[in-house]
């Protein structure tokens, strides 16, 4: 099911060409811009244009309503008709941000030659705000500096003023939010490292979400970035013939920038999200203190050090052992374990690093979590997947109830108390670009069946291990080796088959290949060295 959905995404995302486009037209329009700063410029702008479409769209429903003498809502007089199209309720009550008169898209066009276009800008924004609690303190309101200039802005709201990105005949009101997403995985390819901080790539996003399937209940991310997960989760979902208001998604970043852009990408695909009431740090300033989720999808910061662990030795989180204040690894983990749900299910990626180490209490505190069986599955994926980091690293699957119930089977063959499923998909995926590689649909269904079958999901051919990819293993064995949880250990190298020829046989046509190898070599050497000869003759 997953490979028939995925491909007609993709063939349906023949709006790749008009993504790229405007990726093109934008970045044409940079100049010299840090690409960093550049990119709350663009994504402002395509939210404001976006929420003006939203309230353009409702507001024509609403003119055709009130001058249709056969609907409900039909007025006479024109004053009243024009009185009620600029009512706020009538918009807000359908989940349409208020954009206040003089401050509408149509508006900033017109203005988009000016030389005080920044300030109108701003004005915008700071009014839509005004208007609307929910945006309060996100959008940006610096379009008036300096560096950017009307040339820029015009260019750029001309650029966001296309067709393409209105056109009624598409019946497709999602085209503003992929366009969204394509320009922050752009801008994040663009910065790097740094871009990583804030974006994590689709491919492996739709991995976990595949995974863990987040059809119902509480999704949690404690360190959101721009909040692709829930997006991801949200599209599952919808695919699934579910509602995006089956999912209650809650979050938290504690980069402010970063949050403004979660909260923008959340409103720009719809969702009602509870990221905090302001940016903060997931250890130190908890905003969702009492939140049991039922999925947690999160890509967290590897290995940072400066985390502040040594002023929460005490904190109750820590029921596997106190964190080293040098690494926040295990922080993350028992954080999120703090918050999961009794039947809940957590997938975390984190560095190769933190499988095997065994410094600083951590390996005691990896040993303690085995033996509690709430490790339940361990993947481990190829390098050059992130932009912060070119490393491999691995997906921790972590929930407090591995038995049958939980996958809706009553078959107790599938209960999985006391085992874990290791998979090395460290050789899938293929390479995008010259340094950046992704996960193919079929990468990601190999990898999401086999999980989900030893789950135990009745749809699925039986689970089996798969030399040099996937086996699952007994708590004992685990303990034997060290408490150790590279899958590299367990699943054991690819079975070769076997062609029958006697292996004899091999070793002799090998050897008369590579003497026959030899002998075209040394042809090859007499015949350059002849006509070297024949070209120093006729000098």
């Amino acid at each position: 099911m997953l490979l028939a959905e995925t491909r007609n995404e993709t063939q349906g995302a023949s709006t790749l060409g008009l993504e790229a486009s405007l990726w093109e037209a934008t970045n044409r329009l940079r100049s010299n811009m840090d690409a960093a700063e550049y990119k709350h410029v663009v994504l402002g702008l395509l939210f404001l244009k976006y929420v003006s479409d939203k309230f353009e769209a409702r507001r024509t429903l609403l003119e055709k309503q009130y001058s249709d003498p056969s609907s409900e809502m039909y007025l006479p007089s024109e004053e009243a008709r024009t009185m009620m199209l600029e009512d706020r309720d009538s918009y807000t009550a359908e989940g349409v941000f208020w954009v206040p008169e003089g401050h509408r898209w149509d508006d900033l066009r017109k203005a988009g030659k000016q030389p005080e276009i920044g300030q109108i800008i701003n004005d915008a924004m700071e009014a839509i705000e005004r208007e609307n609690e929910s945006l309060k303190g996100i959008l940006p309101k610096n379009f008036n500096r300096r560096e950017l200039s009307p040339t820029m802005l015009g260019g750029l709201i001309d650029t966001f003023s296309r067709g393409e990105l209105a056109d009624e005949e598409r019946k497709d009101e999602d085209v503003l939010g992929r366009v969204y997403e394509y320009l922050l995985g752009r801008y994040a390819s663009d910065e790097g490292k740094s871009g990583g901080e804030f974006f994590t790539p689709r491919s492996v996003v739709s991995l976990l979400t595949e995974m863990i399937r987040p059809y119902r209940g509480r999704i949690y991310d404690p360190c959101c970035g721009s909040g692709g997960m829930f997006v991801q989760a949200e599209k599952f979902v919808e695919a699934h013939a579910g509602h995006r208001n089956d999912l209650a998604v809650y979050g938290q970043e504690m980069n402010p920038t970063t949050w403004r852009l979660a909260q923008m990408n959340l409103a720009i695909r719809g969702i009602e999200g509870n990221l905090g009431p302001v940016w903060g740090d997931s250890f130190a300033d908890d905003k969702h203190p009492d939140l049991r989720a039922d999925f947690i999808l999160s890509n967290p910061p590897f290995n940072i050090s400066q985390w502040g662990g040594e002023r929460l030795t005490d904190d109750k989180r820590w029921g596997y052992g106190v964190p080293p204040a040098g690494n926040a690894n295990y922080a993350w983990l028992q954080h999120m374990l703090h918050h999961l749900s009794p039947t809940g299910t957590m997938a975390v990626v984190l560095a190769n690093g933190s499988l095997t180490v065994n410094s600083s209490n951590q390996g005691e505190i990896r040993k303690n979590m085995v033996e509690d069986d709430v490790v339940e599955c361990i993947v481990a994926l190829p390098s050059q997947l992130f932009y912060s980091v070119q490393i491999p690293v691995s997906v921790w699957f972590l929930t407090k109830d591995k038995s049958a119930k939980k996958v809706k089977t009553e078959d107790p063959q599938r209960d999985r108390h006391g085992e874990f499923l290791f998979i090395d998909a460290r050789n899938v995926g293929y390479m995008e670009s010259r340094t950046q590689r992704n996960l193919s649909p079929e990468d990601i269904a190999k990898i999401a069946d086999t999980y989900n079958a030893w789950r135990g999901d009745p749809n699925l051919q039986p689970y089996e291990d798969v030399p040099g990819f996937c086996a699952s293993v007994k708590t004992q064995a685990v303990a034997d080796a060290g408490y150790a949880l590279s899958p590299g250990r367990y699943v054991g190298a690819v079975e070769i088959e076997d062609d029958g020829v006697p292996v004899e046989e091999k070793i002799a046509r090998l050897s008369e290949e590579i003497r026959e190898g030899f002998a075209s070599r040394a042809d090859l050497q007499l015949k350059i060295e002849a006509a070297l000869d024949s070209l120093e003759a006729a000098e």
